[in-house]
């Protein structure tokens, strides 16, 4: 009977064990309060994000799954943001920025951002979307996106929102990567509009840090010489789709200038009739590549065109 007993207590004692230690173990297993998606993966541990789709936190710390009826929210009337920081930027009807990706192409317009960047990085589908006041529709496009979407494009580039901005004005997305801008109404990338130039006279000068003292126009655009020309008799040789290219320096009175020598400053016409400013006699010109003040972009072009310096001379021309 005691031995009976005991066996009794033994077993007892085994089953309380062993239920006390399967308790441990389900507890320990559940002391993950992070793994409760019913797939049985832990959104807010997402793998970090590649290739350049978003930042190190990775798609945008499960914010992608939340959102994702996002995808499909059409842009609506679109609409211009003043930025103090970007510029002017591209928005949705209900203000959220739009977004462009520096590894897609929109001549032809494709999307580079797979299924996988899609998380993070929605298309705006193109269906319902209407131009910006003061923006030309005929911009508007569509691609179709790695998920199927009829994606807006602007001017040919794909147009995406960012799961990490929460509200109207955000635009968390900027520089992401190194590949993802705010877009601006044009589909360039948003920047700071260039500071209006100074109340400057018709022609003066400003120092480049490259070329040196070079002649400006009353905008800050650069002003450049021709090789091809002569001073004497005083002659233009560009014409035609030239003139087009670099557009012929109106005339400009002698008290709207400054710093600039007046010894040579005339006038003449033109074979079209019109009338060209010279320096020192030297038909002068300024280029439609320079975009902004301080743009340079002609200098050199085809070893003919060179910024003037103040006497007429080209910098940077070869010496013969």
């Amino acid at each position: 009977m005691r031995e009976l007993k005991m066996k009794t207590s033994w077993r007892s004692a085994s089953f309380v064990a062993t239920a006390a230690a399967l308790l441990a173990l389900t507890t320990a297993c559940g002391q993950d309060k992070g793994d409760t998606s019913t797939n049985g993966q832990n959104v807010g541990n997402a793998a970090p994000a590649q290739g350049g789709y978003g930042s190190d936190d990775g798609y945008g710390s499960g914010s992608a799954d939340k959102d994702a009826g996002a995808k499909a929210k059409s842009a609506g009337q679109l609409a211009v943001w003043e930025s103090k920081k970007l510029g002017q930027v591209l928005t949705d009807s209900a203000g959220f920025t739009l977004y462009r990706f520096d590894k897609d192409t929109a001549q032809p317009p494709k999307s580079n951002c797979d299924d996988a960047c899609l998380k993070a990085w929605p298309a705006v589908p193109a269906s319902g979307a209407t131009a910006a006041a003061g923006v030309d529709p005929s911009l508007l496009g569509e691609v179709t996106a790695a998920d199927g979407t009829k994606q807006l494009t602007i001017d040919g580039w794909p147009m995406y929102r960012y799961a990490m901005d929460t509200k109207a004005g955000d635009a968390k997305g900027q520089g992401v990567g190194g590949t993802w801008y705010a877009a601006a109404p044009d589909g360039k990338k948003a920047s700071p509009a260039a500071a209006e130039p100074a109340d400057t006279a018709g022609l003066s000068t400003r120092k480049d840090p490259k070329l040196g003292e070079i002649v400006v126009d009353k905008n800050g655009m650069t002003v450049y010489r021709f090789l091809k020309d002569s001073a004497w008799p005083i002659k233009s040789n560009c014409v035609g789709a030239c003139a087009q290219k670099w557009p012929a320096v109106a005339p400009v009175a002698k008290n709207d200038t400054k710093n600039i020598p007046l010894k040579g400053y005339m006038t003449f016409d033109r074979p079209d009739g019109t009338k060209q400013q010279t320096l020192n006699c030297w038909p002068v010109y300024t280029f439609s590549g320079d975009k902004k003040p301080g743009d340079t972009n002609g200098q050199g072009v085809g070893g003919t065109w060179y910024a003037a310096a103040p006497d007429g001379k080209p910098v940077g021309a070869p010496q013969k």
